[in-house]
């Protein structure tokens, strides 16, 4: 167990140049382009599916918070807020990069969520079209104040505090996260066995993306860096790790929950993610 510790220790300090490296890329980015997102976002119309999908891949400071804050306001719609939680990759990237992943299965991945995210969009907004007109229900169009707020609010977004210190919290935030994964990892597996571990998962198609669609519920970052570190220790299959990352929204749905006051409607985007994530992450295992 001993040894077991030691190496997630020595592979976790290994990472962190690489880590902060890349975090210190996205804050610029972030800090660049953080605003114009947003506007971009609110004026897309019936191609906001296509724009937040595209925009979600990017790793940004808050993004599926401001997104939940603008569908609150409606000025975004729902299926424009689908298509960025389903592209919204969180922590995953950065993970990915530090364990120096090939660049391809990288870009398969993000491709991956980006196809998801804009199809199921554009397909929830056409049904929510469709639905109106045969019930024939004209609502009238209200004026909603909009309510952004400050998505720099939570946990894990340090977006005032400068590229530099921002880059270096995200970057301890994270290695801390790697390396107690990593641990609790290489222990399960020194006392179960690597290759009892996987025949538990791995070898369920169906149970594997079932699963990581829970985790992917964890409403920050460690729900995308778990899922990371399993499947970077083979413990779950690429459909496995593709499912959890749909589901997962980072802080998003946590937002939506406080700012959306129809807690049913909220409830019905979470089976949403879930069930559309877990079937594209079980299709996925049986196609590969």
């Amino acid at each position: 167990m001993l040894d077991a510790i030691l190496d997630a220790l020595i592979d976790s300090i290994k990472l962190l140049p690489f880590l902060f490296i890349a975090y210190l890329i996205m804050e610029y980015i972030e800090h660049k382009t953080g605003e114009k997102t947003k506007n971009a976002i609110k004026k897309s119309g019936k191609f906001g599916p296509l724009l937040g999908g595209a925009l979600g891949i990017f790793p940004q400071c808050g993004f599926s918070a401001a997104a939940s804050n603008l569908y609150a306001g409606r000025v975004i719609t729902l299926g424009t807020l689908i298509a960025i939680y389903f592209s919204t990759s969180d922590e995953m990237l950065p993970v990915l990069i530090s364990e120096a992943v090939p660049f391809t299965t990288i870009i398969t991945i993000l491709a991956i969520k980006l196809v998801i995210g804009i199809i199921a969009g554009f397909a929830i907004d056409l049904s929510l079209t469709l639905i109106k007109k045969r019930k024939n229900n004209k609502q009238e169009n209200k004026e909603v104040e909009e309510e952004i707020g400050h998505i720099c609010e939570h946990e894990h977004c340090h977006c005032e505090d400068g590229i530099l210190k921002s880059a270096i919290k995200h970057t301890v935030n994270i290695f801390a996260f790697i390396l107690i994964i990593t641990v609790a990892v290489n222990i399960i597996i020194h006392f179960i066995g690597e290759d009892n571990l996987s025949n538990l998962i791995l070898n369920k198609p169906v149970i594997g993306p079932m699963i990581a669609g829970i985790i992917g519920l964890i409403p920050n970052c460690a729900g995308s860096v778990i899922l990371t570190q399993l499947y970077l220790e083979n413990v779950i299959s690429f459909g496995a790790v593709i499912g959890g990352l749909l589901v997962g929204s980072g802080i998003g749905i946590l937002v939506l929950f406080r700012v959306n006051k129809d807690l049913k409607e909220n409830i019905k985007i979470l089976g949403m993610l879930y069930a559309i994530g877990t079937i594209c992450g079980i299709l996925i295992d049986v196609i590969i």
